[in-house]
Order: structure tokens, then sequence, then C-alpha cells
């Protein structure tokens, strides 16, 4: 005579079964959130207060500073710049002359995109600032856009993404380290959302 399943094998069931659903979520949520990941600078002419560069990835700053030459802003604030390096050198390492910007650019020290935020959100009280565009890399922006519209909500944010050629955006999940790379953000962004959350539940 058979024995009826343990309370054991019936548990072990349930986890495999649970664990299932979860990766099955996790990976539609992956490809979702990497068609999210934007392809276009929308809203190309548009001008703000500011402009915001996140440091950390190729073309950023050079893009941020081409549009501050261009009048799409009046200020621009770069977060995230390696602490001792002064903003004379860095320039220099973009511009002939780079003392031509010393009036409209500003420099913050944070380390991840979370302080990224904040920092950026003190220098726009400071400023009067309404609306900014963001530059950050194309994978990077939509936590970036969820952690700036937390820390300043009321700003008009301006998604001004730069494509690095490294970040193979079509056919990502055939290319490891692009494949890697987006995974890695998807997984940062749903710790992020979930952060938000859960503060928002402790309010």
């Amino acid at each position: 005579m058979a024995r009826p399943p343990s309370r054991r094998s019936h548990g072990v069931s349930r986890f495999g079964a649970a664990l299932i659903l979860s990766a099955g979520l996790w990976g539609a949520g992956l490809f979702r959130y990497a068609e999210a990941i934007p392809t276009t600078v929308a809203d190309a002419g548009v001008k703000t207060d500011a402009i915001v560069v996140l440091t950390g990835g190729s073309g950023r700053l050079d893009e941020g500073l081409t549009l501050l030459e261009q009048g799409f802003a009046g200020k621009l604030f770069i977060s995230g710049v390696y602490q001792g390096v002064d903003m004379q050198n860095l320039l220099q390492a973009y511009r002939d002359s780079p003392q031509d910007l010393n009036c409209c650019v500003a420099i913050g020290h944070a380390v991840d995109t979370i302080n990224n935020a904040i920092e950026t959100a003190q220098w726009v009280r400071e400023n009067k600032i309404t609306s900014l565009r963001l530059v950050t890399g194309a994978y990077h922006m939509p936590r970036s856009v969820l952690e700036f519209e937390q820390a300043m909500p009321g700003v008009t944010i301006v998604e001004h993404p730069v494509f690095p050629a490294h970040v193979k955006q079509e056919d990502w999940w055939a290319w490891p380290g692009t494949t890697g790379l987006i995974v890695g953000e998807y997984n940062k962004f749903i710790l992020a959302w979930l952060r938000h959350r859960l503060i928002g539940l402790l309010k």
C-alpha cells in the first residue's frame, strides 16, 4: 500500500512552484524593463533650467557640455565626480577653454545613483531649478529617473540618454556583456522600487 505524501513533500512542492513562478515573473519583468530603456532622445529640442550629468559612463560629460554650449540650459551640474578632482582639471580634459564654463558649471561627489539624486536635489533647491535635462547612459536611465522623481517631486525631468558603443541594446540578450549590464540594472531597479514603496508605506 502506497504511503500518502508527507507534509514535507507538500512543502517542497509548494516551494518549487513558488520558485518557478517567481523566476517567470522576474524574467518577464526583465524583458519589459529592457523594452523601457530609451533608444532615442525624446524632446531633443526642449530647453530646461539646468542640465544634470551623472558620471560613470562614456560620452556623458561631453554630451552635457555640448548641450550647455548650445544653449539648452544656463547651468550644468555634474554629479558623481571623484573626490579630489578639481573642476578646472575636469573641464580641461573636455574643452580647450574651461575657464569660459566656470560661471555655469558645478560639481558634486555622489558615489551612487541614490546620492546622485540627493545631491542634485539639494543643488536644485539652492538654485531654484524647476526643470532639468538628465544626461546618463540609456541603460541607467529608468533607475535614475525613479530616484530623481522621488528626490525632487515637482521638478520636470527631461530624459537625455547617451548610447555607449559597447552597449548593444538591439538584441541585447545575444551579447553577454550587455546582458549582464541590463540584468544588473534591472535588479537594482527592483530594489530601488521596493525601497521607495516601503518608505511610502512607513510615512
